[in-house]
């Protein structure tokens, strides 16, 4: 989506892109489970954003989610980490 808005430039496709990124850093692939669906009906963002999954996705593993986006900043539904 942010490629598409030409929000972030990528060197390659982004599927390159992505497999590259997950071979070169300790990410792990997060599947979609039943909890963090569920969990998405629980997250109220003040606007309509397609981040309600990710911010999900971090509820139900305990983690910390790092973002740019202000608002989700500012909605402070989920432990942030800002990347300014």
């Amino acid at each position: 989506m942010l490629v598409e808005k030409r929000r972030v430039v990528l060197d390659l496709d982004i599927e390159s892109w992505f497999s590259r990124a997950c071979e070169r850093s300790p990410v792990k692939e997060a599947l979609l489970t039943f909890s963090i669906a569920a969990e998405t009906a629980r997250v109220k963002l003040p606007h309509p954003d397609p981040m309600d999954l990710l911010v999900a996705t971090a509820r139900v593993f305990g983690l910390t989610l790092v973002t740019a986006d202000q608002r989700l900043i500012d909605a402070r539904q989920v432990p942030i980490l800002a990347n300014r």
